[in-house]
């Protein structure tokens, strides 16, 4: 999974203390420029309608950094040095009178500070970063120890939490980081997927975490038993379970079609057959979507993202080749899928209905080795699947 980003929450709450005139602050929201008309901003908020805002000589402009965390480094800026896609931050002024709002002030993080800030922090991902599905969790030693990569390359991480690392849970049905809430060790359980970043040792066979996402997934193989599109909606026998489970297939899914040959060659590889190529592996990182104010709004829905992006945090090595020859798979969508198919699907909890996140078909020799599959496409989708992922997206 949409891939992770900077840590704007913070930021945000403080810009919006120091924002306020006073302890009665004035009406604000938060949203993306989507229209400049002359002097009349037209913004789409992070909750409710759209807005409009006329933006008087007296309002006061400023332009902070992202991950900036108050107002003491903001620079002076001009209302043509707006454009659409900047993230603002609008305070109203209670005391005008005219039929459109007008702005007291604005603070704005400009679209292409946000691009720049989410490559820097993808590469740093994919530099520092490991991930995969937890085995264990230790608490009160503040460690956790997760399983990367399929079959005989399979690796064991110890992932180190100290009192800094700052710990978050994807939110119910996304892999989008900025969706991702502040949640304790104790949150994480075995069969978890989980990304970290931070300072590993030599050989990557642990990690001092500074940053971890972690989230609670169900994985779904099968074939597609029967199709209803008025809901993008599927129903497939999990081969696990046994049990037919609808599938709903929002626009942010992950959904791409794995040639023949390439399914073949990566089946071989996943039971060890000689011959069988490359390794396989977990993609360190992944989607990561700006979060928050100062990200919200930019790349597309996730895994996206969330997880997933396009081409997310799936960096070097082996896990990161495997990552990126399944990110470069055609891209298909809900009316390309047939009854039939065999699909694999990564999806949010549930028992007989869930949410897909990542879709891959075309798995039929995939299907022979279930287990090693299961890790393949989680850790796919935790480390840069194609969808919204969060680019995001870790």
């Amino acid at each position: 999974m949409s891939a992770p980003r900077v840590g704007f929450l913070a930021s945000l709450t403080a810009l919006l203390a120091v924002a306020a005139f006073s302890q009665a602050a004035p009406a604000r929201f938060v949203g993306t420029i989507t229209a400049i008309n002359g002097n009349v901003l037209t913004v789409k908020p992070d909750s409710g309608d759209v807005r409009q805002v006329e933006v008087p000589e007296t309002a006061v402009l400023k332009r902070v950094e992202p991950g900036q965390k108050d107002l003491s480094a903001a620079v002076a800026i001009q209302l043509n040095d707006l454009a659409t896609g900047d993230r603002v931050l609008v305070q109203i002024d209670p005391a005008a009178t005219g039929e459109t709002p007008q702005a007291a002030r604005i603070v704005t993080i400009k679209a292409a500070d946000v691009a720049k800030r989410q490559q820097q922090e993808r590469e740093d991902w994919a530099r520092n970063g490991v991930g995969g599905l937890v085995k264990s969790v230790d608490a009160q030693e503040g460690e956790i120890v997760i399983a990367s990569g399929t079959g005989a390359t399979l690796k064991l991480i110890k992932v180190h939490i100290g009192p800094k690392t700052i710990l978050k849970r994807y939110a119910p049905a996304s892999v989008r980081f900025d969706l991702a809430q502040p949640g304790p060790i104790g949150a994480i359980q075995p069969g978890d997927q989980l990304r970290a970043r931070g300072t590993k040792n030599p050989d990557g066979t642990e990690i001092d975490a500074t940053e971890v996402v972690s989230g609670s997934f169900r994985n779904i193989s099968g074939m597609v038993a029967s199709l209803d599109s008025s809901n993008s909606s599927f129903v497939v026998k999990d081969l696990l379970t046994k049990k037919q489970v609808t599938v709903r297939v929002t626009p942010d899914a992950q959904m791409h079609a794995l040639p023949e040959q390439m399914a073949r060659a990566m089946a071989a590889r996943l039971k060890g057959a000689p011959g069988g190529g490359g390794t396989p592996g977990t993609a360190p990182g992944g989607q990561q979507r700006a979060a928050n104010w100062q990200g919200a709004g930019h790349e597309s829905g996730q895994g996206g993202g969330q997880m997933s992006g396009q081409g997310g945090m799936g960096g070097r090595g082996p896990g990161g080749d495997m990552a990126q020859m399944l990110n470069r798979t055609p891209v298909i969508h809900f009316s390309d899928l047939k009854k039939g198919d065999a699909v694999m699907v990564v999806a949010t909890a549930g028992t007989s209905e869930v949410t897909a996140i990542t879709l891959l078909t075309g798995v039929e020799p995939l299907l022979e080795a279930p287990e090693a599959s299961r890790n393949l496409l989680a850790n796919w989708s935790m480390g840069g699947g194609g969808g919204g992922g969060e680019g995001e997206t870790p």
